[in-house]
């Protein structure tokens, strides 16, 4: 019997070899390329055990997909194989907000989530861009984060509970309903992160928070973007933690401008300081902010109120795909988008990257997580010109080695996937990703699970360009 026929037999229908189907799922939203055999829609933790059940016992590939929105190739199938589309499990099987947390499929939407959560008074902290567009179990599987894990943390801090099905096929759970645990290995958080290529999220416990009373919003504006980031690093050391902390470079400024004229923004190279609690905290906290950043910032200015707010940071949230309107003729490349370094070493990235910019000639956006060191770079290019992507590649190699040699991370947020699998032993070094790969054989033997990802293959894939 066809491989296409015994997995008919376990998702009927759901399944599909068709070209035009499979093209679909053979990139996401990075360069990064590979051509899945069989795409596979479950609908249950049953299905997806049967399907990897049957996949480990004939080698075959399996790669996990959510909504295809990240940013390294990590949902891309480099080998083929099957593709599952977790997407439709996509349920918040149960609220139990007394004990703080949610049960959910990997499938639900993030902001869809936080939607269900508001009326209760809760919300699931983790709030990346593409919130309305992310699943939980990429977010998962990626150690998403976004704009409040300043004070909130990322998706780590969050997951209390997983069910995942193993390479053998195998489902396990790994952890419990509690807040606190000490028994054992943390298997949790060995999978948070791990790409899908340890094993396969069908359900995930979640730790919600109470929403806070009120928000505030400070803006700051400098004359470049090193200013702002020594003010960064001073607003820290002062023992202010704000909620989010966001730099938005001149160029960024100009974009959403461009966008909406109305957007209410000062000019320069602009931080974004919000902070959340009472409202007898956050105005004090508010206050302290605009004392700390004065003797750097041309210009300080706090958000109107409530819908101010939720304009600027939605412009926030679009800004990556409206780089566009700043040069129609070139288009964002997400390559050297996602680096990470301690917060005093901000000022000294802005400017190697400028200086990096620069030496390229490359046009550089630069906007981000500033307040926990995660910075976005935003290279684009005419797509038609050969010699604009040879200078495009070598000015995200610079990008990624700086972040390194500052003590840094080549991913903060949107992982390694196949496209910075490269940097892994230099990040971490031959006997750090050495552990990695014995985790990797211990856990998958037969390495069908995601294969070619995170540099835990000997001579990694970078897939097509």
């Amino acid at each position: 019997m066809d491989l296409i026929d015994q997995l008919r037999e376990i998702v009927g229908e759901r399944v599909s070899a068709a070209p035009s189907v499979r093209y679909c799922y053979s990139t996401d939203a990075s360069q990064v390329k590979g051509m899945p055999d069989y795409v596979v829609r479950p609908m249950s933790t049953e299905e997806v055990s049967k399907v990897v059940t049957l996949a480990s016992s004939l080698g075959v590939p399996v790669t996990a997909r959510g909504a295809g929105t990240g940013l390294a190739g990590g949902a891309v199938p480099l080998r083929g194989g099957i593709v599952l589309d977790m997407s439709g499990m996509n349920r918040i099987l149960e609220m139990d907000l007394a004990n703080l947390q949610v049960i959910v499929e990997p499938g639900v939407v993030q902001a869809k989530l936080n939607d269900g959560l508001k009326p209760h008074g809760f919300f699931f902290p983790p709030d990346p861009g593409s919130s309305n567009i992310c699943t939980i179990g990429g977010l998962i599987a990626n150690n998403g984060s976004g704009m409040r894990c300043v004070k909130y943390g990322t998706t780590r801090n969050y997951v209390l509970d997983l069910e995942v099905v193993c390479a053998s096929g195998r489902v396990i759970r790994t952890g419990s309903r509690m807040l606190k645990s000490a028994a054992g290995y943390d298997l949790t958080r060995l999978m948070i992160g791990s790409e899908g290529t340890l094993g396969i999220i069908t359900k995930a416990g979640l730790r919600v928070v109470p929403l806070p009373k009120a928000r505030r919003l400070v803006m700051a504006s400098f004359e470049d973007a090193e200013t702002a980031g020594m003010a960064v690093a001073k607003t820290f050391s002062s023992g202010i933690v704000p909620s989010a902390c966001e730099i938005l470079d001149r160029t960024t400024i100009q974009v959403l401008k461009l966008c909406d004229p109305n957007l209410v923004l000062p000019e320069g190279d602009v931080i974004l300081f919000e902070v959340d609690g009472t409202e007898g905290s956050t105005a004090e906290l508010a206050q302290k902010i605009a004392e700390v950043c004065s003797p750097f910032a041309a210009e300080i200015v706090m958000a109107g109120g409530e819908k101010e707010m939720e304009e600027i940071w939605e412009a926030r949230r679009l800004v990556g795909a409206a780089i566009s309107r700043l040069d129609p003729t070139k288009s964002r490349i997400y390559v050297g988008e996602d680096v990470g370094v301690p917060i005093k070493k901000i000022p000294a990235l802005i400017r190697e990257i400028g200086e990096i910019s620069e030496k390229f000639d490359l046009p550089a956006m630069k906007y981000g997580h500033i307040g926990d060191g995660n910075l976005h770079v935003a290279l684009f290019i005419d797509v038609m010109e050969k010699d604009e992507w040879t200078r495009l590649a070598a000015a995200a190699d610079a990008i990624h080695r700086a972040a390194i040699r500052l003590g840094g991370t080549v991913s903060s947020e949107h992982g390694i996937g196949a496209a910075r699998a490269e940097y892994m032993k230099t990040q971490w070094g031959e006997g750090t990703l050495s552990v990695m790969r014995a985790i990797k054989q211990a856990l998958d033997p037969k390495g069908i699970l995601n294969p070619g990802k995170l540099g835990l293959d000997e001579s990694p894939s970078s897939g097509g360009r």
